[in-house]
């Protein structure tokens, strides 16, 4: 695989994370962002997602110091100028500089060398407690009334299962971001797992039983 590029551009965006080998679809209809996707289209089409921390200013709010990388794979413009691409995710990053590049959207400097476990073979998990993981899964689904098609989750790996539900489930931020950092898919896994039993001890919207 090619090098990777020592700056960035970085997408901040609350509330969403990008693990290897998972695909995050975006809506873009911001202007600097439109100028962010035709820049990184004319290049290695790489950008990086971050999500947004408190403080700073509306336009330029601070940002977490660790994401995660995302080759566009799909570009679609709409009639009304929208861009609508999918992100295949490559591998996390940690930001150690914010550039000041003429550019209206943020770059960084980034170093990949904390993530280089990510560019390898993914970790199965074949040893992984699938029964136990399911069960904290469907009962904290039901808790919350979120609908899922079981027959999927019972055929993916359960390294599949653990990101996608990470990516894509209604975690505060600082849960996210916290597997987002998670070392390797095992350490995510058991995360994931503590923070569902968590959850389930709570009760719906979070209220302990």
């Amino acid at each position: 695989m090619t090098q990777l590029p020592k700056t960035l551009p970085v997408f901040p965006l609350g509330g969403a994370i990008l693990l290897p080998g998972e695909v995050l679809p975006l809506n873009i209809f911001e202007p600097r962002y439109l100028n962010m996707i035709d820049d990184a289209m004319a290049g290695d089409k790489l950008i990086g997602i971050v999500q947004t921390r408190s403080g700073g200013p509306a336009d330029q709010p601070f940002i977490e110091a660790i994401g995660g990388a995302g080759r566009i794979t799909r570009h679609a413009e709409t009639e009304d100028g929208r861009y609508l691409i999918e992100l295949e995710g490559l591998s996390r990053f940690e930001i150690t500089a914010e550039l000041d590049k003429k550019t209206p959207y943020r770059t960084a400097q980034v170093d990949w060398s904390l993530f280089d476990a990510d560019r390898a073979a993914p970790d199965a998990l074949l040893t992984a407690d699938r029964e136990r993981f399911t069960a904290l899964l469907r009962g904290w689904f039901a808790q919350e009334g979120i609908k899922c098609d079981w027959g999927t989750v019972d055929a993916a790996p359960v390294i599949r299962i653990v990101d996608q539900i990470a990516m894509a489930a209604p975690f505060a931020a600082k849960e996210k971001q916290a597997l987002l950092e998670a070392e390797d898919g095992r350490a995510r896994y058991d995360l994931m797992t503590a923070l569902l039993e968590k959850k389930l001890a709570e009760g719906a919207g979070g209220t302990p039983n």
